[in-house]
């Protein structure tokens, strides 16, 4: 496919909040109903989060990336979304620059993805190592459906 042409552009809290629903929207494309049942969770999450880049064609949202942390010793790659009918056009790795350029000098950037997604190639060509291949293990706890 060949690659898109979008405006990368980092959004404020108040822009996310207006654009809540198209943001919404992005997860249900891509399935993710964790977020997506619990509208006011994410809504909260964006609120809290240390920074969001949105990918514009036209006024048309495609893509999101959205990064937790403290922004000087971790940042965390929280959430990476591009629209089914835009992805494997280079919109992931725009949104991944972003966040790359603007946290730099960041002592640690991460982020947990599917293993064997299309996504794990994107991650390592743009420098990111697996965490086991440094002699590290992740842990995840999520929580459960009766107490979240």
């Amino acid at each position: 496919m060949e690659k898109s042409v979008v405006e990368v552009s980092e959004l404020s809290t108040e822009e996310c909040q207006a654009r809540f629903s198209e943001i919404l929207d992005l997860y249900e494309a891509v399935g993710w109903t964790n977020y997506t049942t619990r509208p006011e969770r994410l809504r909260a999450g964006y609120a809290g989060s240390l920074a969001v880049w949105g990918a514009f064609e036209g006024e048309n949202l495609v893509g999101v990336v959205r990064v937790v942390g403290d922004g000087a010793t971790i940042v965390f790659v929280q959430d990476l979304i591009v629209a089914p009918m835009h992805q494997r056009r280079g919109i992931g790795a725009q949104l991944m620059r972003a966040v790359i350029e603007r946290f730099l000098d960041v002592y640690q950037m991460e982020l947990l993805t599917d293993d064997g997604s299309g996504a794990c190639a994107l991650y390592e060509r743009l420098g990111f190592v697996r965490s086991d291949a440094m002699g590290c293990v992740a842990y995840v706890r999520v929580a459960s459906e009766q107490s979240a």
